[in-house]
């Protein structure tokens, strides 16, 4: 598939950096890496496949069926309720065509003007429920963007739901058409985007089948080095489709490997906020914002800005903050210097995608704890949490002290089978011991006082400054400011229950951090070494090297822990493993609170 030319018989905002094919050792690494994918198990299989167009058929008519139903309780005969259509539309990696086995399909519903919002969730939902191989159905209707979460045969489906201002649905309707989003709400306009995002992008390339290929392996490797999150401050799918895109407008008869090559070294010497962009920002018919840094100061904030192509567009990288963009520059460093290897034959594809050392790096990590009694109120509780741990960085950022605030890219979810209030205080508190950890149910049915606790555990990588050369006595890092303000921010959420919630952030070093953040095998052991007397060092607290122990330095004062709305008196800090006990930071213990809410469920 090739697509239609613009300006000057070029696709993008300036003309390609190359027009020349790739030469015969980019043709060959093109197929390494493609044996590479196939052996990281990222393509579905045929059996798979299949699967997936039978369900997405059921489901085109059961919209079919559920736009006739509602149209009969509108009053409508019979022919007009089913000639009013209703169709289907995927959107994300599924129509990117890079989506691997398990993978969701993103399929986005387009109902006409008689069917509403309410009757998504009161009539198309229970239909959903009881069509035929459906395990899972749940919808969210206070979602930013209103969703029903199902699982059809195995396969995982988000619907989204779009109210189009037209008496019908066309066979053939095309959502690139700007005119459709006259007369919609913001809702149907959000939900409309995906879909009209991903056709425009497949629009925009010169060579879709390459395109694919190359962010099959960007994807894998954004995955393994744990910066693929837009929640988080990082870049979310579309963000990176669209890096790999303007790449492949600027070589457009590239091999995917060669595109991946350039991707890495163009990506880290871009000259940010200078936006990525795949055509001219545009002008449409309706009255909502469009990016516009010229106008707007908030959209002169964005550090990475990556521009989506169809109207309205906006910045599809609006939540990167400093540290995440730091770490994202490092990792293109990285990437450009391992895949230059694969092209001299020093290297193979695998160490591209080697998992991330996240737990390994930091000597310090900020925990923070989101827990509940009930499972279904800790999904929407956690997730609230999770995208409000961005708010968090950006407040840790311009603590003088710290070099970087790292979020890790996902919570860690834990069902603990407390027998009495001491064990359900330290659970809340993200201490579980290995006698809770590895309790099952029946170890607490038929006790009295025993309970059921369900935490989601996020994690923030601190480097800290070194010591200045020559400085004397102890140093302070306070943090106690960002992690109360960030507490009450979480706690502004409007369904927040104090009685039935609990969020919880403390200090832990990372020989601390629990078994389940590490794969089988992963977690290092801990090893005593013997501090040389009187060497200090003024290296920052960035890589944990495995074989010094964080273990060293003087004992630290103990410290009693918050509970309920209380926070930790006095500014919490960290201890500098390295230093003498006589330079060592001022520091509360390890796991000492800094912010939290302790419940009693």
């Amino acid at each position: 598939m090739t697509a239609p030319t613009q300006q000057s018989e070029y696709l993008g905002v300036t003309p390609p950096i190359s027009v020349a094919e790739s030469n015969p050792r980019e043709k060959e690494v093109t197929v390494t890496l493609m044996e590479e994918l196939r052996r990281q198990n990222t393509f579905e299989s045929e059996e798979e496949a299949r699967t997936r167009e039978i369900v997405l058929g059921r489901v085109a008519a059961l919209v079919e069926k559920f736009v006739t139903k509602v149209g009969l309780s509108r009053g409508l005969s019979e022919s007009a309720a089913a000639a009013a259509g209703g169709k289907i539309f995927t959107f994300g990696s599924y129509r990117l065509g890079v989506h691997g086995p398990g993978s969701d399909i993103d399929t986005l519903c387009v109902v006409p003007k008689h069917v509403s919002r309410e009757d998504f969730f009161d009539v198309f939902e229970p239909m959903l429920k009881v069509l035929e191989g459906v395990t899972e159905c749940s919808g969210v209707p206070e979602a930013y963007v209103p969703i029903i979460k199902s699982k059809i045969d195995g396969i995982p489906l988000d619907f989204l739901m779009a109210r189009l201002n037209l008496p019908s649905i066309p066979y053939d309707l095309s959502l690139q058409d700007d005119s459709l989003l006259q007369g919609l709400d913001e809702r149907c306009v959000r939900s409309l985007g995906g879909s009209r995002q991903i056709g425009e992008i497949l629009r925009l390339v010169p060579n879709v089948a390459v395109f694919r290929d190359a962010l099959r392996c960007i994807k894998l490797w954004a995955q393994r080095r744990a910066i693929y999150s837009n929640v988080n401050g990082f870049l979310g799918g579309v963000a990176w489709a669209l890096l790999v895109a303007r790449i492949c407008q600027l070589y457009p008869n590239a091999t995917a490997g060669a595109i991946v090559s350039r991707f890495f070294i163009i990506m880290y010497q871009w000259a940010w906020p200078q936006p990525v962009l795949l055509k001219q920002i545009e002008d449409g018919p309706l009255q909502v914002r469009v990016w516009n840094p010229r106008l707007y100061p908030s959209d002169r904030a964005h550090r990475m800005p990556i521009i989506t192509p169809a109207y309205p567009s906006m910045c599809s990288t609006h939540n990167v903050t400093e540290s995440t963009q730091s770490i994202m520059t490092e990792e293109f460093k990285r990437g450009a210097d391992i895949v230059d290897k694969v092209i001299i034959g020093t290297a193979q594809w695998s160490e591209l995608f080697s998992k991330h050392d996240f737990f390994h790096k930091y000597r310090y990590y900020l925990q923070i704890t989101a827990s509940a009694g009930d499972a279904e109120l800790q999904m929407k509780w956690s997730g609230t949490v999770e995208s409000r741990v961005r708010q968090l960085v950006m407040k840790l950022e311009p603590v003088e002290t710290l070099i970087r605030a790292h979020p890790f890219i996902k919570g860690f979810d834990q069902v603990s089978y407390c027998l009495d209030e001491n064990e359900v205080k330290a659970v809340v508190q993200g201490d579980i011991s290995d006698a809770v950890a590895s309790r099952k149910l029946e170890g607490i049915e038929g006790k009295e006082g025993a309970k059921t606790i369900y935490t989601t555990s996020f994690y923030i990588g601190l480097a800290i400054k070194p010591k200045p050369i020559g400085a004397v006595g102890p140093r302070r890092l306070d943090i106690s400011y960002p992690t109360t303000e960030f507490t009450k921010m979480v706690k502004m959420w409007d369904k927040y229950d104090e009685a039935r919630m609990g969020i919880y952030v403390r200090h832990i070093k990372s020989s601390g951090l629990p078994d389940n953040v590490f794969d089988i095998g992963e977690k290092p052991a801990k090893v005593t070494q013997k501090r040389v007397k009187g060497k200090a060092s003024n290296l920052p607290d960035l890589p944990n090297k495995r074989q010094r122990s964080s273990q060293t330095g003087s004992d630290l004062s103990s410290a009693k822990a918050t509970t309920e709305s209380s926070v930790s008196r006095g500014p919490p800090a960290f201890s500098d493993s390295n230093s003498k006990p006589a330079t060592q930071l001022s520091l509360l213990p390890e796991g000492s609170p800094v912010a939290g809410v302790v419940k009693s469920y």
